[in-house]
């Protein structure tokens, strides 16, 4: 299996068709999510997912009126139920297994044929507000799912050879 393509051909999407995404592929989504490694395989993540139109508008206002944010169809609220939890090596867990699960969940939508977005300019208080998030839990991105208006560009990357090393820096 050759996962290079799929990595290849992930976009950050901002203009979005307004095509319903299949339920079963949301929940393909989801599942790839939920296979994504954790720190001690605690899984400290919880998935809303927001198709609800209405909805979907508020929380584009709560991302300072982003205009792809209230395109996307699905959005999936990433958030964690530990905010305290610190790895061995003293960092917090969550933004870590939430970036694994983030990814994860990315590659499968272009798997799906669907674009994706990470969006982090949010006030986070009016999201859980309208998510009714418990007060303990931090919602720390929101992932815009849904088709491509048009096919994205390509992608300006650095060279693998200013990037990487191996046995020293």
């Amino acid at each position: 299996m050759d996962i290079l393509p799929e990595i290849s051909k992930r976009k950050s999407i901002r203009n979005f068709k307004k095509d319903p995404v299949d339920r079963e592929k949301v929940l393909r989504i989801l599942e790839a999510g939920r296979l994504a490694p954790s720190a001690k395989n605690r899984q400290e993540w919880r998935f809303i997912v927001i198709e609800d139109e209405a909805k979907r508008e508020r929380i584009k206002d709560a991302a300072f009126g982003q205009e792809h944010v209230g395109q996307a169809p699905v959005i999936i609220a990433v958030c964690t139920t530990n905010i305290d939890y610190r790895m061995p090596n003293g960092q917090l867990s969550y933004p870590v297994d939430l970036a694994f699960a983030s990814a994860f969940m990315c590659l499968q939508a272009v798997h799906e044929g669907l674009g994706t977005c990470c969006v982090t300019t949010f006030d986070e208080q009016e999201v859980k507000d309208l998510l009714s998030v418990p007060y303990g839990m931090k919602v720390v991105l929101l992932l815009l799912v849904g088709y491509s208006e048009s096919e994205p560009g390509e992608r300006s990357r650095k060279p693998l050879k200013h990037i990487s090393a191996f046995n020293h820096w």
